[in-house]
């Protein structure tokens, strides 16, 4: 089998690991190929930092940041980042304030600037593109180890829409969704249309966390049982594949 993904919660409003800084926010390291990707920063760099050297995943380990969206709890961190790790390339898309993307040019290695169109960045690595929201977002897909991955900051257009954007990208299911799912204000029927969105879409496992919200959480881990997650400050996720030629069968009551 191949190296499998790693995903490593860097920060997270949700607990987690005993022992790691828990504020509002997110931010996660990806491994993967020998490559290092920090998918968001959450909102406060030296809190970042510091979990990041009590999990043992040193800031100037890191060639690749990846910014989701340019609202404070997920770029919170970029000053501090770069401040101890200026080698990176930086990856964000058109939505962000053109000040910030001017200024970054000369405060990292490279600077990426996405467009609306779904964006290869490494082999395995792409950005769905720039989807409209507010603000607009963009979502992280891998195709890494036989494993497919989308992995949001807050999914304001949708996880399914993120989910939707890169099956087509790949042109085939995508396994894991991982991140905030942007449900922590919704109803129960919008949380059941969610659910059954990325069931219909036939994603295999789900780490919902972040801005999900407790009662959407809930909602998932009931439908999705053991294929569902835990998220939180700390937790380690090896992206396992599905088993070959699983098709899920889930619940169809999510209520409580």
């Amino acid at each position: 089998m191949p190296n499998l993904p790693r995903l490593i919660i860097l920060f997270d409003n949700v607990p987690g690991v005993e022992g790691l800084e828990r504020l509002w926010g997110f931010a996660a390291l990806i491994e993967a190929d020998g490559r290092r990707l920090l998918f968001d920063t959450g909102s406060n760099g030296r809190a970042l930092l510091r979990n990041m050297a009590a999990l043992g995943c040193p800031v100037a380990s890191v060639d690749t940041l990846f910014l989701s969206h340019p609202h404070w709890d997920h770029i919170g961190g970029l000053d501090s980042v770069l401040e101890q790790n200026p080698d990176l390339s930086v990856v964000l898309h058109q939505g962000f304030s053109k000040h910030l993307i001017a200024d970054l040019r000369g405060q990292c290695r490279e600077l990426v600037v996405v467009g609306a169109e779904p964006q290869q960045l490494a082999p395995g690595l792409f950005s769905t593109g720039t989807l409209d929201s507010e603000p607009p977002e963009h979502g992280l897909v891998l195709d890494l180890g036989g494993v497919s991955a989308a992995i949001s900051g807050c999914a304001h257009p949708g996880m399914a829409r993120i989910v939707e954007r890169g099956a087509a990208l790949l042109g085939r299911p995508i396994d894991w969704a991982i991140g905030g799912f942007h449900l922590m204000y919704a109803d129960a029927a919008e949380i059941e249309r969610s659910i059954q969105a990325l069931q219909a879409l036939d994603v295999a496992y789900v780490v919902p966390t972040h801005c999900t919200g407790d009662p959407a959480r809930a909602a998932f881990e009931q439908a999705y049982g053991a294929h569902c997650v835990a998220g939180g400050v700390g937790r380690e996720i090896l992206l396992w594949p599905r088993p070959r030629g699983e098709r899920r069968v889930f619940s169809s009551d999510t209520s409580r």
